[in-house]
């Protein structure tokens, strides 16, 4: 089955819980004949998978269609790769964008996000993802790796194509995926010579950006190779990108599906963060991770061989009745929230602190404001392909200002 539309039922998130529920009444972990994987769901088993890359690997380059252009991309993207390759280059990124480096963007994403608020200030009515959710992130991380102004727009348009699934079925299937894969590679490749070039121009022109700061950064007399730097770049550009903006579409759907938080937030400000959690459990942006078995394995009971591929469901661990307490409930209290959104162990989201920075700073502007905030027409609302991202294409809202 091939979609190349949205999904424009009312609602569509329903269906996702849906599957995630049929998938974890089906056993905690068991073989899929039909996609020929293991599917691994419930919360233990997923953390547990995640926190061992020694037997559950990440490098899936044997099991999946391979493509020369995305050969550089995969050099520096070290979301796919095991220790001890991850380790270096995790190691050397973490020198340039460290904690303080995202602290100290807070003064400029509220500048940004003042500025795409103050352009629709005289409307009543505007698509959320379009006005916000999509450029915000993706003007605040090109500033933060030096990227012009003028090239920002380039950017969202990769990341459309990139992201929107065109070529894919609801689920993953491998003939799908080598469509998907050779219908994006030019974008791949107009992306990689980009982002190639600019880190060649800041290698002789150093300025105060993370860039410059990936070139220098060192360890035991290592530095990060151009090739390396494009995939890493590429990563942070595209996935940080996408990741914030359907966090912030989902959390909007999620306030709307559940009257009387968006007024319970207002009143208690101090609870933004935990409903930004809550928001990460209910609705994870990439549910699903791959992984690869080096060695045959005890998982839930099962025998798994080597060399076999399996996923590990983040969207149904989120809601596993043994983890959580109501776990089918959004309650933008909860706390502690577990949640395995953002991975679990040595591939743990490494933007991560920047998308929840991004969200409680847009959440927190539009609530201040606007008096309220409405989406008038769940018809209206059109939907990612949700084999590639759970998250919203368009998402028209009514606001009225105090």
């Amino acid at each position: 089955m091939t979609s190349n539309q949205p999904i424009p039922t009312p609602w569509a998130f329903d269906a996702q819980a849906d599957r995630w529920r049929a998938l974890r009444a089906a056993g905690p972990v068991r073989y899929d004949e039909e996609q020929g994987l293991w599917q691994v769901v419930d919360h233990q088993s997923v953390a547990a998978v995640l926190a061992d890359p020694a037997t559950f690997s990440s490098d899936l380059s044997s099991l999946t269609p391979s493509h020369p252009d995305f050969d550089t991309f995969r050099q520096g993207n070290f979301v796919g790769m095991d220790p001890p390759q991850h380790r270096k280059l995790r190691t050397l990124v973490s020198q340039a964008f460290t904690p303080r480096t995202v602290r100290e963007l807070e003064p400029r994403i509220e500048a940004v996000c003042t500025r795409l608020l103050d352009a629709v200030a005289d409307r009543d009515r505007f698509d959320l993802v379009d006005e916000l959710a999509y450029p915000f992130p993706i003007i605040v991380i090109a500033e933060l790796l030096g990227i012009p102004a003028g090239d920002h727009k380039l950017f969202q348009d990769w990341a459309a194509t990139l992201f929107g699934g065109d070529q894919l079925g609801e689920t993953l299937d491998m003939a799908d995926l080598e469509r998907a894969l050779e219908a994006i590679a030019p974008t791949v490749r107009e992306m990689n010579a980009y982002m190639l070039d600019h880190i060649r121009h800041r290698r002789a022109h150093p300025g105060p950006d993370l860039t410059s700061r990936l070139i220098d950064a060192e360890v035991d007399g290592v530095r990060l190779a151009d090739q390396e730097m494009v995939g890493f770049v590429a990563l942070l550009l595209v996935a940080g990108h996408i990741t914030t903006t359907a966090l912030l579409g989902n959390a909007m759907v999620s306030f709307e599906r559940h009257p009387g938080t968006v007024t319970a937030l207002r009143a208690d400000p101090g609870r933004l963060p935990d409903a930004v959690e809550e928001v990460l459990r209910w609705l994870p942006p990439f549910p699903e991770l791959g992984r690869r078995t080096t060695r045959p394995v005890e998982l839930g009971g099962h025998r798994l061989p080597a060399d076999t591929l399996l996923m590990a469901h983040l969207g149904a661990a989120n809601r596993d009745p043994a983890r959580f307490t109501a776990p089918d409930a959004f309650e933008v209290t909860r706390s502690p929230n577990p949640h395995l959104t953002f991975g679990h162990g040595i591939h743990f989201c490494f933007g991560a602190p920047l998308a929840r920075l991004e969200a409680r700073i847009a959440l927190r502007m539009l609530f201040e404001r606007f008096h309220d905030i409405a989406v008038p027409s769940p018809e209206a609302v059109t939907y990612q392909n949700p084999a590639v991202i759970v998250g919203v294409r368009r998402l028209p809202v009514e606001v009225a200002r105090a």
